[in-house]
């Protein structure tokens, strides 16, 4: 790329970025990435004002299922990216904790993930528990780490489920050809283990719970895609099957239908045994309306 060659010190990511939004252009007009100069052109960048590294706070709506001096616990919305990153600098999780805790979260986490303990992704919903201090964000990181946080999802997944509950041991890696993506690699991946019981199987979909016992990145969506059923509305991990559900039924999902129902944990000061549990949202009771599913706890 001739850019990348004439500024090395801007990533490839960037310049793609900064074409794709007009900020390059040649002889005063954008042109697309694929675009190769000539001898005599003009090419200006405008370039965008630098972003501060902290995370600014914004006065953003919380769904707040318990609040203490140590800790908070959020219902978090499937769309809601839990802290600023690459695309995502603003409106995030992070964003609305800075604002509603005054700046007061624990900032192991550095300064884009303060407060930060574990992470949902953008378009699962539920239960998130966010660090007041540090001592709680090193207490609560231990108790991930080691297994013992009960975390509980509940899922609407495509196709008929093998076993009405049953348990998935299948390492997990980075996928080796697409790098946003993760995959069951037995040779080489990390240990991950989840156990499911199916709450309603239906013709073309199931309504299915499923326990972490382990926190792999996109554990649960390459589980399910492992075993055949992946998560109703994942195109990422189940582009074919989800085609298939739409042209059986109709019914086009409008996020991946994961959503962190449960968590529990003990409280990092007083010791105590605390569970907390978050409504399904109303797109996901929206799909098991249409899908007829009646088991729902």
């Amino acid at each position: 790329m001739f850019l990348r060659d004439q500024i090395p010190q801007v990533s490839r990511g960037t310049i793609q970025r900064l074409l794709t939004e007009g900020r390059i252009q040649v002889n005063g007009r954008a042109v697309k990435p694929t675009h190769h100069p000539c001898a005599g052109e003009i090419i200006s960048i405008d370039w965008p004002e630098a972003r501060p590294d902290r995370a600014a706070p914004e006065d953003l709506p919380l769904n707040i299922l318990h609040e203490d001096d140590d800790l908070l616990v959020v219902n978090k919305a499937a769309g809601v990216v839990v802290h600023p990153a690459a695309g995502h600098a603003e409106h995030t999780l992070v964003n609305a904790l800075l604002h509603h805790c005054a700046g007061k979260l624990s900032g192991i986490g550095g300064v884009a993930r303060p407060g930060i303990v574990h992470r949902l992704d953008k378009e699962t919903s539920g239960c998130l528990v966010v660090a007041k201090n540090d001592a709680a964000h090193l207490s609560l990181s231990a108790q991930f780490a080691g297994r013992t946080v009960e975390k509980i999802y509940r899922a609407i997944v495509c196709g008929q489920m093998p076993h009405a509950q049953g348990e998935i041991n299948a390492a997990i890696a980075r996928h080796p050809k697409q790098r946003k993506r993760m995959a069951v690699a037995p040779g080489n991946g990390r240990a991950a283990h989840t156990s499911y019981q199916v709450l309603q199987q239906l013709k073309d979909v199931a309504f299915v719970e499923m326990r972490l016992h382990s926190g792999r990145t996109h554990q649960i969506r390459v589980h399910l895609e492992h075993i055949g059923c992946p998560v109703l509305g994942d195109l990422v991990y189940g582009r074919r099957q989800n085609a298939r559900v739409k042209q059986q039924t109709g019914y086009s999902a409008p996020r991946q239908l994961l959503h962190a129902a449960k968590l529990g944990f003990i409280h990092p000061r007083t010791g105590q045994t605390m569970a907390f549990e978050a409504e399904l949202p109303v797109d996901f009771t929206v799909a098991l309306d249409f899908f007829g599913v009646k088991n729902r706890h």
